[in-house]
C-alpha cells in the first residue's frame, strides 16, 4: 500500500540542515538523501517497506511517502519520521529562551529553524555512535557500511533491488567484527551494545527520565556520558541532553581563547535549560560557520 501523509510542524524548520546532516551519514542501499529528499527502506513488524520524505508544496509540513503492505503500521511510521526531523518541537519558545543568552544569540538569530536531528531507529544510532568514535563522520560512513554489509539481512526490494539492512541486535551480539578496521575496544563495546540491547538490559523509552537513561547507557562498557547525551539528543529527541565535556562546544564558549573547564560550562549551560540539546547544535554549527 502506498500513502501521502502531511506531517505539519511550528515554523522556522530548517530543512536542508537536516539533510545535510544526513546525507554525509547516509547508508549506501539503505539511504538515499539528496537536496529535496530524504529516502529510507526499513523493516518493520517483519515486513520490508521503503519511505521518502520531502517538503510540502503549500504551508509549514512535510510530505511523507510510505510504501508498506501493512496500513495499521502507518502511525508509528509517521510518529518515527516526526522524530527524525523533530517536527514536534515548540520552536517559537526555544527561539526566545535561548536567544536572550550572551552565546547564543547570535546563533538564533542566523539559524532559527535549527532541529534535532533524530533517527529511525535507536539501536541503530549507537552502533553508529560507536563506530564514529574518533574518526571522521566519512570514516564512521564507511565503517558502517562494511557492518551493513556484512551482517545486515539481505531483502529484495520493488524499487531498489538487492539491499542490505542495518543488522538486528541478535545479529551483531556475536558477530565476527575482525578485519573491517574497528578496534579492538570498539568491538567489545558494539558487542556489549547488541547484546544489551537484545536482552531487553538498555532501550529508547520516550517517557525514561533522562538521568536514568544516561546511567543505564553508561553502565556499558565503552559508553561514557558524551555518548550517552548524544544517544538522548538523537534517539529520543531530549530537548535538554547536554554533553558537557565535549571539547567543540567548551571551545566554542571560550574565555580569553582558552576552552572553558566542563564544571564551568555545565554551570553556564543551567541558564539554557530545558533546551540544552538546541544549544549544542548551534553551538556546533557556529564553530563551522
Amino acid at each position: 500500500m502506498s500513502e501521502k501523509i502531511r506531517l505539519e510542524y511550528q515554523p522556522p524548520h530548517d530543512f536542508s540542515n537536516l539533510l545535510g546532516f544526513f546525507a554525509k551519514r547516509a547508508i549506501p542501499g539503505v539511504e538515499r538523501v539528496d537536496d529535496a529528499s530524504y529516502r529510507r527502506i526499513f523493516i518493520l513488524d517483519g515486513k520490508v517497506g521503503e519511505f521518502a520524505v520531502t517538503r510540502a508544496k503549500r504551508g509549514h509540513a512535510l510530505d511523507l511517502h510510505i510504501d508498506f503492505a501493512d496500513t495499521a503500521c502507518f502511525p508509528d511510521i509517521a510518529a518515527r519520521v516526526r522524530r527524525m526531523f523533530d517536527l514536534d518541537a515548540d520552536i517559537t519558545a526555544i527561539n526566545a529562551h535561548l536567544g536572550r543568552r550572551r552565546h547564543l544569540k547570535a546563533c538564533i538569530a542566523k539559524h532559527p529553524g535549527q532541529r534535532l536531528p533524530g533517527g529511525w531507529d535507536g539501536f541503530e544510532i549507537a552502533i553508529r555512535a560507536v563506530l564514529g568514535q574518533q574518526v571522521t563522520v566519512a570514516a564512521a560512513r564507511t565503517l558502517t557500511e562494511r557492518v551493513v554489509r556484512k551482517f545486515g539481512h539481505q531483502v529484495d526490494t520493488p524499487q531498489s533491488g538487492k539491499v542490505h539492512l542495518f543488522p538486528t541486535p541478535a545479529a551483531l551480539a556475536e558477530a565476527e567484527l575482525g578485519g573491517l578496521g574497528i578496534t579492538g575496544a570498539r568491538i567489545a563495546t558494539l558487542h556489549a551494545i547488541a547484546a544489551a540491547a537484545r536482552d531487553g538490559r538498555v532501550d529508547f523509552r520516550r517517557e525514561r527520565p533522562l538521568a536514568e537513561f544516561v546511567s543505564m547507557w553508561t553502565a556499558l562498557p565503552g559508553i561514557g556520558d558524551w555518548t550517552a547525551y548524544y544517544l538522548a539528543m538523537r534517539g529520543l529527541a531530549q530537548a535538554d541532553a547536554f554533553p558537557a565535556g565535549d571539547i567543540v562546544l567548551r571551545k566554542a564558549v571560550a574565555r580569553d581563547g582558552k576552552p572553558v573547564a566542563t564544571k564551568a560550562l555545565e554551570e553556564m549551560s543551567q541558564a539554557w535549560r530545558p533546551y540544552r540539546a538546541y544549544a549544542v547544535l548551534h553551538l556546533w554549527r557556529s564553530t563551522m560557520a
